[in-house]
């Protein structure tokens, strides 16, 4: 049986298996991409900038999260009455308060980010602010903070910048290989022609299919983690309709955002993009929502409720 301490438990051990997975993908590319290019360095200067990038990951990405989306942090006497509903709220939850941010923009949303429960911060919109009543915002603070104490902040965040990284890596040997390669090729030691093309083709191939499958495991992450805080945030208020109502309202708003960054996408509580979601589609091309269907969000929380 599923309980939110094996999910916890459960969470960093796929906190560690992402930054493993992407460490590999990111050596694996650096030792082909060294191969076909006949750049000896290649291999080891990806090994390093993968431990750098991971750390940096680590230690880092909620602020890298924090400034892409523009966000200020504010004190109880700038924001009393969300200061003490996320004090309240985590007293409640038995969680450290998180630091607390605002972000100036008119469309409704809000995020969690940090490495861990003692590194929190929550972020939330000043259209947020402005067009929820009180039980709505606290079901959103909840959704936040349950992503706090199960851990998705730390696998979150991580993902952004290592994806962020598999993408640039990729570009630049793409870019790299249709500026210089032909001479390379050319210059290939005899008998080792063939074998040179070989693996430049199945560099190609990584550089374009490394992308699509670090992003594919970021999108399936975030729409799993969302579902899971919907049902722990609701635990904390006991009001499922609080929330229902809130995520009612911001995938409803007209407004878009004005910073929309897609690699951060899948870290606010709605998408920011206001894109297809939750339209008719095909399996396919749900595979690249960043969150789960809003409809299907709304009536999960509507049945709790009953």
């Amino acid at each position: 049986m599923t309980t939110t301490y094996t999910e916890v438990s459960a969470n960093k051990w796929r906190t560690v298996l992402v930054m493993t997975l992407f460490v590999a993908i990111v050596i694996a590319l650096g030792y082909v991409f060294g191969i076909a290019l006949k750049l000896w360095w290649l291999l080891p200067l990806a090994i390093v900038i993968a431990v750098i990038q991971t750390f940096t990951s680590y230690w880092w990405s909620d602020s890298i999260s924090l400034a892409s989306a523009g966000a200020r942090e504010v004190d109880k006497a700038e924001a009393p009455e969300l200061y003490r509903l996320v004090e309240n709220l985590s007293i409640t939850s038995g969680l450290p308060m998180p630091r607390v941010y605002v972000v100036e923009d008119p469309s409704p949303n809000a995020f969690a980010t940090g490495r861990d429960p003692q590194h929190a911060a929550i972020a939330v919109t000043t259209g947020l602010l402005a067009k929820l009543d009180k039980p709505e915002l606290e079901g959103v603070i909840s959704h936040e903070l349950s992503h706090v104490g199960n851990y998705d902040i730390l696998l979150s965040s991580v993902v952004v910048v290592l994806v962020g990284f598999v993408v640039l890596l990729s570009d630049l040997f793409l870019r790299y290989t249709f500026w210089f390669g032909g001479g390379r090729r050319r210059d290939n030691d005899a008998g080792g022609g063939q074998l040179g093309v070989i693996l430049l083709l199945i560099g190609i191939v990584l550089a374009i299919l490394s992308p699509l499958f670090a992003l594919l495991i970021q999108l399936a992450i975030s729409r799993r983690r969302e579902l899971l805080a919907d049902a722990s945030g609701v635990l904390l208020t006991r009001n499922p309709n609080g929330l229902a109502d809130a995520l009612t309202k911001i995938t409803a708003d007209p407004l878009s955002m004005r910073r929309i960054n897609k690699a951060t996408a899948h870290l606010w509580i709605a998408s920011p993009l206001h894109d297809t979601e939750g339209q008719t589609k095909g399996w396919i091309a749900k595979l690249f929502d960043t969150h789960p269907d809003p409809a299907v969000r709304i009536e999960k929380l509507r049945e709790m409720a009953m």
